[in-house]
């Protein structure tokens, strides 16, 4: 398995890569900005590019899409249906492209790696995170030590704390790859995290 990270974008959005060798190909995670250099990223890797992940519709999660689908033009585009709607969502690549939507209980695969998509409202309405190989890339649901803000359009703190509860009830410990900020563990989360701590008495 191969695993990536590189910060974009004016608000430093952690995108991943996540590929299989032995298939020879690749996916990224909520590539924010710097189409070109995702592209490159990927292409040193020598794996074939075969989908995109968004955790999220936020404009910092997606910015690099649409250039990123006129080098890729079938490249399919995951998306929870609650936030295909974000406000600014550049509708080209949801209609009349190749866009799908995920949720609950779907499974996505690059290669051999299988990764569970949960729901996981708070941040946003759509927000989900992916659960596999040990990983769970948390979006802006997670983060160390935090969770993600509740105060924009289709964000709820009863809800954020409703996932970070199941997220804290994942079985024994994960690499949390967060949207911002550093990674951290599980583990850790649940010792030292105040937002998952309080979920967790509920």
């Amino acid at each position: 398995m191969i695993l990536k990270t590189m910060t974009v974008g004016p608000v430093q959005t952690n995108c991943y890569l996540i590929g299989d060798e032995a298939a020879g190909v690749c996916a990224l995670v909520d590539p924010g900005d710097q189409a070109q250099d995702l592209l490159a990223m990927a292409a040193d890797t020598g794996l074939a590019l075969t989908a995109i992940f968004l955790t999220h519709g936020h404009f910092d999660h997606r910015e690099a899409v649409p250039e990123i689908l006129q080098v890729y033009p079938d490249l399919p585009v995951y998306i929870h249906k609650k936030d295909q709607l974000q406000p600014g969502l550049d509708q080209r690549f949801f209609y009349g492209g190749p866009a799908k939507i995920y949720g609950e209980g779907d499974t996505v695969s690059v290669g051999s790696l299988s990764f569970e998509v949960l729901e996981t409202p708070g941040h946003t309405a759509g927000s989900v995170c992916l659960l596999g190989e040990e990983l769970l890339f948390a979006g802006d649901t997670l983060f160390a030590g935090t969770c993600g803000r509740c105060d924009l359009p289709g964000g709820s703190m009863r809800e954020m704390f409703s996932s970070l509860h199941r997220l804290a009830e994942i079985p024994g410990d994960r690499q949390v790859l967060p949207g911002h900020g550093p990674s951290t563990t599980l583990a850790d989360e649940r010792l030292s995290n105040p937002y998952m701590r309080r979920a967790l008495r509920k």
